[in-house]
């Protein structure tokens, strides 16, 4: 009975996780899609891959996750950049992105 318990709040600790992360990852790919548009650039692949997590301290001190999601994105058709979306808990923190050639 208690492992079954267990078990169960397991499960659903492990789905709000897993709800949580997608969130994050959608919020950071409409981002990442929104600065590729302004700085005139093409967003290659359509997504962002989860670099990295760990956790940090917001302006109020309330500990939240911190991720870093990797894109590509392409100014002249012919080369492939790289960029990063970090994310403290489900707002957007920085956008960075490789130095790039203009034409």
């Amino acid at each position: 009975m208690l492992n079954d318990i267990i078990l169960i709040c397991f499960i659903c600790l492990a789905y709000g996780y897993w709800f949580n992360a997608q969130k994050a990852k959608e919020i950071a790919l409409g981002a990442a899609k929104a600065h590729c548009l302004a700085m005139d650039v093409q967003m290659l692949d359509g997504y962002v891959a989860l670099n990295g997590i760990c956790l940090k301290r917001d302006k109020l001190r309330k500990m939240q996750l911190r991720r870093s999601f990797l894109f590509e994105f392409s100014s002249t058709g012919n080369e492939r950049y790289n960029g990063t979306v970090l994310m403290l808990g489900r707002g957007v923190e920085s956008i960075y992105m490789e130095p790039y050639r203009i034409e």
